[in-house]
């Protein structure tokens, strides 16, 4: 590719919107290159930012040298904070996409747990917020789309999240208890407003939300899904309080419905959310 290909191409970018996968149109390579342009700041100012994000855009495409060059800049706090965890994650990714350096990367951070870059992840499907009265049920296969983008941001395996979703509202994005819980994970107004989510209508909100709660539970209760299905259901303070699944007939029955589908009684303890880079992406 000539340099005045690749002023084009930068220029094109630089005046798009935020960089996602979605919206790309040239080739990863080239993508690439011009990462490595504002990296190094080869005859441009350098942009540490910028190349984050032209890596990012190439790496989505399955680019295993954007992927590893991401990692790199983790692994030295190189433009972005030092983070093993992040480090890890991308080495990986450009392990499977077939990269050997990042094999042996990725062996010497075996031992790493590997932590979602949430600022780098696909575009998910567009969801509306609806209303009770105005919701189709989307079929299983829409929801269990959004719930693995989802659910590995926030460490969670995405079959529990599943599980919670089939217990709670059977994929029923309308669905509203007497209780005033609303959507999939069927947040009621504290919890929504609590985990920040604005319209609980909003399935993709929803599903934030409902993770996000479900990622705490598991902090708080250092991986103990029994007790984290019960606190989802009947609270964390009761749970507390009886030092385990309370003594309600209805929170048993949750906790044994969840597990019929979900028989793991542990899970990995989620890290704490990450203050992740503003301008990264």
């Amino acid at each position: 590719m000539n340099r005045k290909k690749l002023l084009l191409i930068v220029s094109l970018l630089i005046a798009s919107k935020p960089i996602t996968a979605v919206q790309i149109d040239p080739q990863p390579v080239g993508i690439r290159q011009m990462g490595m342009i504002y990296e190094h700041g080869r005859g441009v100012k350098q942009d540490m930012k910028l190349a984050y994000r032209l890596y990012c855009k190439s790496a989505l495409m399955g680019d295993a040298i954007s992927a590893y060059n991401i990692g790199f800049m983790y692994f030295n706090g190189r433009g972005l904070p030092r983070h093993h965890g992040l480090a890890a994650y991308w080495f990986r990714k450009a392990a499977e996409a077939g990269d050997e350096f990042s094999k042996r990367m990725a062996y010497r951070f075996r031992d790493v747990v590997a932590t979602v870059d949430a600022s780098c992840q696909p575009e998910l499907p567009p969801a509306p917020s609806l209303k009770s009265t105005e919701v189709p049920n989307p079929n299983r296969d829409i929801v269990a789309a959004w719930v693995n983008q989802i659910a590995p941001v926030y460490s969670i395996d995405p079959a529990l999240v599943m599980a919670v979703i089939q217990a709670e509202s059977a994929y029923n994005p309308g669905a509203l208890s007497p209780k005033k819980a609303q959507g999939l994970m069927q947040l009621i107004p504290a919890t929504a407003k609590r985990f920040g989510v604005k319209d609980p209508w909003n399935p993709l909100e929803n599903i934030k939300g409902g993770v996000a709660y479900l990622s705490w539970l598991l902090r708080h209760f250092d991986g103990n899904v029994e007790w984290t299905l019960a606190a989802y259901n009947a609270g964390e303070n009761a749970v507390d309080r009886h030092r385990g699944v309370p003594p309600y007939q209805e929170t048993q029955a949750y906790v044994k419905k969840i597990l019929a589908h979900y028989p793991k009684t542990t899970h990995p303890i989620p890290p704490l959310p990450l203050e992740r880079p503003t301008d990264a992406g």
